[in-house]
C-alpha cells in the first residue's frame, strides 16, 4: 500500500473511533448511560422542530445561524445542529435523526477574531455561525429540527467557560446560558430553499 494512502487509512481509523465521518443518527451511542435515547431530550440541549412537511423542502447551498443569547459566564460556546427527523421505516422502526450540518461558535470571537471580548452577564449578544452547506431534501412527512447546546465533545474542544487564555485553563466551570427568541431577539436559521423540480 502506497504511504500516502496508508496514513490516510491510519488517520480514518484513528479518528473514526473518535468522531465518526457523515451523518450520524442522533442518538446516544451504544454503550453510554442513556443508550439509544435522543441527544436532544438532554437538560443541556434546547431544540425547535417543525410539525410534519406536507411537501418536500429542498435546501441546497451555504446555511447560517443567528443566535442571541446571554450567560453568567464570561466566555461560552454556542452549537447548532440542523437535523433531519425521518419518521419510522421498515429497518428504522424508531425513525432516524439525521445530522445534516453543525457548527460550533466561541463567544468571545463574537465582534472580532483578533480582540476577543468576555461577555457580561445578563446582556444579550448576537451570535452568528456559519455552518457547512448542504445539499439535501427534507422529505414530505419529514420534520425539520435545529438542536441548539453549548458543547458538541468529542467533535469540538470543550470551552472551560472561564475566560482564560485557549489552552492554559486553570479550571473549568459550568455556564448558564438562555437562548433568547421572539420578535425582539429573533434566534434563527437560515435555510437556502430552492424549488423542487418538478419531473
Amino acid at each position: 500500500m502506497p504511504p500516502e494512502i496508508a496514513a490516510k487509512v491510519e488517520y480514518e481509523q484513528r479518528w473514526g473511533l473518535i468522531v465518526s465521518v457523515g451523518g450520524q443518527d442522533q442518538r446516544e451511542p451504544a454503550g453510554s448511560t442513556r443508550a439509544g435515547m435522543p441527544l436532544n431530550s438532554r437538560h443541556d440541549v434546547v431544540s425547535y422542530q417543525t410539525e410534519p412537511l406536507t411537501a418536500p423542502l429542498q435546501v441546497v447551498g451555504p446555511l447560517s445561524a443567528v443566535i442571541y443569547v446571554s450567560s453568567d459566564a464570561p466566555d461560552t460556546d454556542i452549537t447548532v445542529k440542523l437535523v433531519d427527523v425521518v419518521p419510522p421505516a421498515p429497518g428504522f422502526p424508531q425513525g432516524y435523526e439525521l445530522n445534516i450540518s453543525d457548527s460550533i461558535f466561541r463567544c468571545r470571537y463574537r465582534d472580532s477574531f483578533s480582540e476577543p471580548a468576555m461577555m457580561e452577564p445578563g446582556e444579550v449578544y448576537k451570535i452568528e455561525i456559519p455552518m457547512y452547506g448542504t445539499g439535501t431534501i427534507f422529505g414530505t412527512g419529514h420534520r425539520i429540527r435545529v438542536d441548539i447546546s453549548s458543547s458538541n465533545y468529542p467533535r469540538f474542544d470543550v470551552n472551560p467557560n472561564t475566560g482564560e487564555p485557549i489552552g492554559h485553563h486553570t479550571h473549568t466551570r459550568v455556564a448558564l446560558n438562555t437562548i433568547h427568541h421572539g420578535a425582539e431577539h429573533p434566534s434563527h436559521i437560515l435555510l437556502p430553499v430552492v424549488d423542487v423540480d418538478e419531473e
